[in-house]
């Protein structure tokens, strides 16, 4: 296995690692996190730490990219791994965040769904012997939602000390950028699906 590919690998390794970080019960355990207030807004450690952990498998999407197209070894799993560690990372935390409250549920049904069909045609095009790589809108649509949650895991700092709902505006954007890609996708897709039907 390449370095792209295991980088895509660690990606997806972070995930279940942020989810306890963020669902641990720490109130339960006695264990005080910190707050920290900057203006009218206040942002937890816990939110802190579950951010860095972000960030650092986000980066990761960035790298495994450059570095394949770098020094040439993109490959076909590697096109099949990538979207997966995306989409299991970033659909994790709009789930946490729906769960909790932090953002609508409609968005990230949405985008989930979205990506249930996507994959599904992927798998189908796949047992044709093709492999189809994220597009531009699909790229556009994984930055959008990385941007996202970075906002809301600080709670929409610094728009919130302006009071405008960045956060949520990136949200519904990445909602739509969701949809066509998904369209997009669809339409690359649609000679080899009608074939297997």
């Amino acid at each position: 296995m390449n370095l792209p590919n295991k980088l895509s690998c660690i990606r997806m390794v972070m995930v279940p690692i942020v989810v306890l970080v963020w669902i641990f019960p720490y109130a339960q355990l006695n264990i005080q996190m910190p707050e920290f207030h900057i203006g009218i807004v206040s942002l937890s450690l816990k939110n802190i730490l579950v951010l860095c952990l972000f960030c650092i498998a986000s980066f990761t999407d960035f790298l495994d990219g450059y570095i394949a197209r770098k020094n040439h070894l993109v490959t076909s799993f590697g096109k099949f791994i990538d979207p997966i560690a995306d989409k299991l990372l970033v659909n994790t935390m709009f789930v946490m965040f729906a769960c909790m409250g932090m953002v609508p549920v409609i968005p990230v049904i949405i985008m989930i769904w979205r990506d249930t069909i996507v994959d599904g045609l992927r798998m189908s095009t796949a047992s044709k012997g093709k492999v189809v790589a994220a597009g531009m809108l699909g790229k556009i649509k994984t930055v959008s939602q990385m941007i996202t949650i970075i906002l809301v895991l600080l709670n929409n700092l610094p728009f919130e000390l302006w009071r405008f709902p960045m956060s949520e505006f990136l949200l519904w954007f990445s909602t739509l950028v969701s949809v066509a890609s998904g369209i997009s996708y669809f339409m690359q897709m649609k000679d080899i699906v009608m074939e297997t039907m």
